[in-house]
């Protein structure tokens, strides 16, 4: 108000709450597809990637990945690849318990951004979205079908 009276201008405050207010209530759960150990690394092979969660791949953002399936496992070191041909990477050398495949491991932070990033990049569905209300489950989002992926397709007439 001082300021107004002083140059007869009004202040507004503006903030944008995406990552700082629901990054941290986000997981993306995936499931390992493969255990692929190499002499020099050891990849679990996930259900999902970059055109879910670009982040890591776009700008090299740090997730936090744990294993829900086995929290007491012994601790190996992984790198979490996604189902993309290209460099799919969402985890490198991350200290994770013993990764097998069909285990679910979470992505952590993924609440901003995750959704409204993703694609259907090489025709993948996108996920659905779940929300966790006072130990509660409800679906937000449904997850792409095929008929959403041709919807907008069409047939030329050549």
């Amino acid at each position: 108000k001082e300021f107004y009276h002083r140059y007869g201008r009004q202040l507004e405050l503006w903030f944008e709450p995406g990552k700082y207010l629901v990054s941290e209530a986000g997981l993306l759960i995936v499931k390992v597809n493969v255990v692929k150990p190499t002499p020099s690394v050891t990849f679990a092979g996930v259900d999902s990637g970059l055109n879910h969660l670009i982040r890591p791949m776009m700008y090299d953002a740090y997730h936090e990945i744990v294993n829900i399936s086995n929290p007491t496992g012994s601790q190996k070191i992984y790198t979490v690849v996604g189902n993309i041909c290209e460099t799919d990477t969402l985890g490198a050398d991350r200290k994770l318990n013993e990764v097998r495949e069909g285990d679910l491991l979470a992505i952590k932070n993924a609440g901003a951004y995750g959704y409204s990033m993703a694609s259907n990049y090489n025709s993948r569905f996108r996920p659905p979205e779940v929300l966790v209300w006072k130990g509660k489950t409800q679906l937000i989002r449904k997850r792409d079908t095929l008929d959403d992926l041709l919807r907008n397709q069409v047939v030329a007439e050549i």
